[in-house]
């Protein structure tokens, strides 16, 4: 039944329309608007408040306040007010904080931080009256103050609003963010799941959104899914409505063109409006999608023989890491990490101390274990199946083991013909069968919600072990036999590449979404050298990868060798932190990825620091699609976890689109 009032005030009202909203406060008013104008509501909420309890941006950010080092403070909400001064009286005087406050420029963006402020006995400076956006509030201060040289502080709330920080820094300021609260996904995940599973169904006619973070923990969620595309079509088929300029800048930069914006960015405004123009909307719209539907389904690709194999990697073809290797926009840059399950775990560490390592990566209820335990921790976008490089000599009774603190030991190397001859008959693949079923064991845990990544090493780096015998600071036996036996080095690369080449396609088969070719050792090698007497194998080894199955191409110290690693292949390459990412991204080329290239050993600095840098990263990165975040190398055995997690945490915050 149609409630009388909606009639008069919206000139029909939904008309038993289904609404879905994502409100998380208001949820409750939000679903008695829409039943009010003769909606059948669902409201999933989509996001929640975490305030950052361990932050010491805001502890910094009061000691500079104190010592008078800011020319103005800008306040972008009352609950961050209030929140921001609970946290920081646990170290410093409130009266010593207000009075500092009293002596610089305040702006408030809208009543609520003015009443905020006034609890606390500061009348702000400046009032930025709602409704507004960041360049109403960008106005009104371009108009109190010349802005070059002036330091600024602005109380963030959910996310950072990274338009107005790097418009103010074009003004000549310098901005200091303080993070408050972080924007996540709520803990009951199912109801919002369900409204996607609605709208991929396409049984929602009209959907509501009032927050850009809404969006994009939508795109998230439904990533995560692997319904990414179908969640598109379902809202380009649907009546989408925006509260205001913000959140439709967000649904375009995602591929959805918003239908509606209230006439005032206010939640009934915007319901009003929606049961005003949401009935003619969705009869129009079905027509418009089945002429041009936006998104099309991820085409299949073709094995050998024309017979159709959509391969492991179709499988979750929405989800953002499959995206960003196929250099297609995604919600949210992705990020995972080397050496993810490691020892700076303690769960890791809890099976450690009862299995051997070797063990660990044997066994694939052990290697799955650990796996998925990384992943679950520490909320990274892929997961990495536990392994080693080095596994793939195995097969080849070259006395292979791990000493504790030393790392891999090769009793037998490889460093004459005869030894070469010894194993080379032994050579295959088939013989880590283990490690695909630890990828499937893993499948089955993680089912489609993370895709997997399988590994192997380069055949230099693994060639290097082999000659070596374990680790190498200068390479001189490895290199040596490179410049003197070249037939030597030619079979023996030969032999790796292949070998290589078989297990890669081994875990693609087991379920691997994608590869990663680890050359942790070739920046040893001059430019030369490494077009000489690595880059034909490189380029037969990821050659073999089966098509489908994008492949990421790592070496640490390479910043001479780009261009090469380019021509030996690869979907996207890994650079380490002492390359600048935008400068390595331009010498390899617009038309592959980049993963990294954040500094492994940052993640011992505080969370500002860690903030800091993953910021520049980004920035470096510019959104543009093909990016990967990562580290420049893997985990350290003595990294806090809570560090990781940060991380990750304000990766996806700083990189929300």
């Amino acid at each position: 039944m149609i409630d009388s009032t909606a009639h008069d005030e919206t000139g029909g009202g939904f008309g038993g329309l289904r609404v879905i909203a994502f409100e998380s406060r208001m949820a409750a008013e939000t679903r008695t608007l829409i039943e009010r104008f003769g909606g059948c509501a669902t409201v999933a909420p989509a996001m929640a408040e975490a305030p950052i309890e361990d932050n010491p941006a805001a502890f910094e950010f009061a000691a500079h306040l104190l010592a008078g080092e800011f020319d103005l403070v800008v306040f972008l909400t009352g609950v961050g007010v209030r929140e921001l001064f609970r946290l920081l009286e646990r170290r410093y005087r409130r009266e010593d904080l207000v009075a500092a406050l009293r002596g610089v420029t305040t702006v408030a963006r809208g009543p609520k931080p003015v009443a905020a402020l006034r609890e606390l006995g500061v009348e702000s400076t400046l009032n930025v009256p709602e409704p507004n956006t960041w360049r109403e509030l960008l106005a009104a201060v371009d108009r109190l103050a010349e802005l070059a040289g002036r330091r600024i502080a602005i109380q963030e709330y959910g996310a950072a609003n990274r338009d107005l920080c790097e418009a103010l820094e074009a003004r000549g300021a310098i901005v200091t963010a303080v993070p408050v609260y972080r924007w996540t996904l709520p803990a009951d995940r199912e109801p919002l799941r369900a409204a996607i599973r609605t709208i991929v169904a396409k049984q929602a006619d009209c959907v509501l959104f009032t927050s850009s973070i809404q969006i994009a923990n939508l795109m998230r969620q439904a990533a995560d899914d692997g319904v990414l595309p179908g969640l598109r079509e379902g809202l380009n088929r649907a009546a989408v409505g925006s509260i205001g300029p913000i959140c439709s800048a967000e649904l375009r930069a995602r591929g959805i063109e918003p239908d509606f914006e209230p006439e005032h960015p206010k939640l009934g405004h915007l319901v009003k409006a929606a049961a005003a123009q949401a009935p003619a909307i969705v009869e129009r719209k079905p027509m418009a999608a089945l002429a041009g539907a936006r998104v099309a389904a991820a085409p299949e690709p073709a094995s050998e023989g024309g017979v159709k194999n959509p391969g492991p990697c179709y499988a979750r073809p929405g989800h953002p890491i499959l995206q960003a290797c196929r250099r297609e926009p995604s919600a949210y840059t992705p990020i995972w990490l080397m050496r993810q399950a490691g020892r700076y775990m303690p769960e890791y560490r809890r099976v450690r101390e009862r299995h051997s390592f070797l063990e660990m990566c044997q066994r694939p209820e052990l290697a799955a274990e650990v796996t998925v335990t990384a992943v679950e921790r520490l909320n990274v976008d892929a997961a990495i199946i536990f392994a080693d490089i080095l596994l793939p000599l195995l097969p080849l009774n070259v006395g292979l083991h791990y000493e504790k603190g030393d790392g891999p030991i090769i009793d037998r190397p490889v460093r004459r013909v005869a030894d070469l001859d010894r194993a080379a008959p032994l050579a295959s693949a088939q013989a880590l069968a283990f490690v695909g079923d630890a990828i499937k064991i893993t499948r089955r845990s993680l089912g489609d919600s993370k895709p997997i990544i399988g590994f192997a090493g380069a055949p230099f780096t693994l060639a290097s072990y082999l000659i070596e015998g374990g680790g190498s600071r200068n390479y001189q036996a490895t290199k040596t036999l490179m410049y003197t036996q070249p037939d030597l080095w030619d079979r023996i690369m030969t032999m790796i590449a292949r070998v290589t080449g078989e297990y890669l396609n081994l875990q693609i088969e087991a379920g691997a979404d994608l590869v990663q070719i680890f050359d942790s050792w070739v920046g040893c090698l001059g430019p030369d050298d490494y077009r000489r007497y690595v880059l034909p194998y490189s380029r037969a080894t990821i050659a073999a990868v089966r098509t489908g199955a994008p492949v990421i191409h790592f070496g640490t110290g390479t910043a001479s060798l780009l261009e090469s690693m380019r021509e030996a292949g690869g979907d996207v390459f890994g650079v380490d932190w002492r390359v600048d990412l935008a400068h390595a991204w331009a010498r390899l080329g617009e038309d592959v990825g980049v993963q990294g290239n954040f500094d492994p050993i940052a993640l011992f600095a505080d969370i500002g620091e860690i903030r800091r840098r993953a910021r520049a990263i980004l920035r470096a990165a510019a959104g543009r699609p093909g990016h990967i975040f990562n580290l420049g190398h893997g985990i350290l055995p003595e990294t806090p976890v809570d560090n990781v997690r940060a991380l990750i945490d304000i990766v996806h915050e700083l990189s929300a689109r």
